[in-house]
């Protein structure tokens, strides 16, 4: 048994050996209350994962039971995909027929391939009557519809241009003055285009708006609204949204008429999966010691660290790397190139730990990140969601951790 005056040398920060972080799977926790300028009482930070339940969805249903253009058909074939998921099943007749739509859906579940299949598919057959534009929050998610896009299209004609933030204004004018059949880009940047003319939305046919909750819990309704309105030739909307709640409503029955509902998710309580504890840090302990040691334990394979500001998650992703962990970071300050590779690098699984800001993290769509770990308590319960909504995607559990000092 260890003296008193033993255990005094323990250097700061450092725990007793096998002792594990307290609150962290400890059983009994002692109470917590915010510090000064954090409005989340940690206890309320504290809950357990719910088992999953689901039944397996199969329709049986393939692409081949879809009133699909020969070439389309193929072209997805071609990548592997032929049974439909659930959201798919449901939204893809509709979609086609041109009737409105909105679903409820989490990430991971195929609606990206639900809302671009019907728009290749009409582009395909009526080539000259349809454009679309495909709205969504943030750069990653819209270099991901991008993607899926030109993957889905490739070899079919079709001409596209991504307006995100990060990249040359000039450029983007250049590109839409050669006209696209579909226009994939975030609220800002859109609106951008439309104010100094470089993009005109009188002929767009199909207007789609993906993770809507995101886009207004990030202030851009009124872009929504503002482009919405520019669209005098409208045909169809189709809205996609990983929750549903009352305050969304008005909006979106703003933007929808009449439009076919389709759930394959509740529209709440998204982190029921997700077991959820806080870390206390005591006085004398280092923060960051402790987070290096649970990181470095087993079962923590692909790890998003949130910080609060571009500089701190700079200087974290330092200390980690110093540290000898494998580790990036994404930030407004970084470029799009450079977060891109970083996502590719997490996403692949070439680094273990990936550091963060809200906003840089909200487009982030990796299914398997096992850990968030909140470096700071995050300042509002809306933040706390979004953030810890980056693990446990995808029919998989996560587990999302707070460290409290």
């Amino acid at each position: 048994m260890r003296t008193r005056q033993q255990q005094k040398r323990r250097k700061p920060g450092q725990r007793p050996a096998n002792q594990p972080p307290r609150g962290y799977r400890n059983g009994k926790r002692r109470s917590a209350k915010a510090k000064l300028g954090q409005s989340l009482d940690p206890e309320t930070l504290i809950k357990k994962a719910e088992p999953r339940s689901e039944t397996k969805y199969d329709s049986g249903r393939t692409i081949d039971n879809l009133p699909l253009d020969q070439r389309l058909t193929d072209r997805i074939r071609k990548k592997g995909f032929e049974r439909l998921t659930p959201i798919q099943d449901q939204s893809l007749e509709p979609l086609i027929q041109g009737q409105n739509l909105m679903g409820i859906a989490q990430t991971g579940t195929g609606k990206t391939g639900a809302f671009l299949i019907p728009v290749i598919h009409r582009l395909l057959t009526e080539p000259n009557r349809h454009q679309a534009l495909v709205l969504v929050p943030t750069r990653e998610l819209a270099l991901q519809v991008q993607e899926e896009f030109d993957s889905l299209s490739q070899g079919l004609g079709l001409r596209r241009t991504t307006l995100i933030g990060g990249t040359s204004l000039h450029t983007d004018r250049q590109r839409l003055k050669k006209g696209n059949h579909v226009i994939i880009g975030t609220p800002g940047r859109v609106q951008d285009h439309i104010d100094n003319g470089g993009l005109r939305l009188h002929t767009f046919t199909t207007f789609i708006l993906d993770e809507f909750d995101r886009m207004l819990d990030m202030g851009f309704i009124r872009n929504v609204n503002r482009i919405h309105a520019e669209m005098k030739n409208l045909k169809q909307t189709v809205l996609f949204s990983a929750t549903e709640s009352a305050s969304q409503r008005k909006d979106i029955d703003r933007l929808l008429r009449n439009p076919v509902e389709v759930r394959v998710s509740s529209g709440n309580r998204t982190s029921d999966h997700i077991e959820q504890d806080v870390v206390r840090i005591m006085p004398g302990e280092d923060k960051f010691s402790i987070m290096l040691n649970l990181i470095q334990q087993d079962g923590f394979e692909r790890v998003l660290v949130f910080e609060e500001t571009k500089r701190s998650v700079s200087k974290l992703a330092l200390k980690l790397k110093k540290a000898g962990v494998s580790v990036d970071e994404i930030h407004g300050n970084k470029t799009q190139a450079s977060r891109k590779r970083a996502l590719d690098k997490f996403r692949a699984g070439n680094i273990k730990v990936l550091v963060a800001t809200d906003v840089a993290a909200r487009g982030i769509d990796v299914d398997d990140v096992s850990h968030v770990i909140n470096y700071r308590v995050p300042v509002n319960r809306e933040s706390y969601i979004h953030r810890i909504g980056r693990t446990g995607r995808a029919g998989r559990q996560g587990i999302a951790l707070t460290l409290v000092d």
